[in-house]
C-alpha cells in the first residue's frame, strides 16, 4: 500500500496554516474575555470582609495577569511569525 500523499488543494482547511493562525487568533481573544471577567469577579471579591474571599480575590487577579501575559505572548508569537511555524520552499524552476 502507497502512503496517501495530499496536495495543497485536497488537503483539510484545518490542516492548513491559515488555520492554526486563526485558532491563535480565537486564542487571544479567548484570553481576553477571561481575564476581563476574572478581574470583574476578583474585585467584588475583594470588597467584602471574610479572608478568604478576600485571598481567592488576590488569586484570581493572579490568574487575569497570567491570562493577559498569555494575550500577549501569542499575540507577539503571530506578529513575528504571521505565516506560522512552517517554512515555504522556493519554487524550482
Amino acid at each position: 500500500m502507497s502512503a496517501l500523499r495530499l496536495t495543497q488543494e485536497q488537503r483539510p482547511f484545518y490542516c492548513s496554516v491559515k488555520a492554526f493562525v486563526k485558532m491563535l487568533r480565537l486564542d487571544i481573544i479567548n484570553s481576553l474575555v477571561t481575564a476581563t471577567f476574572m478581574i470583574t469577579i476578583s474585585v467584588l471579591a475583594l470588597t467584602t470582609d471574610n479572608t478568604f474571599t478576600v485571598l481567592g480575590g488576590v488569586l484570581g487577579l493572579l490568574a487575569a495577569v497570567c491570562c493577559l501575559a498569555d494575550a500577549a505572548l501569542i499575540y507577539r508569537k503571530l506578529l513575528f511569525n504571521p505565516s506560522g511555524p512552517f517554512q515555504k520552499s522556493p519554487d524550482k524552476i
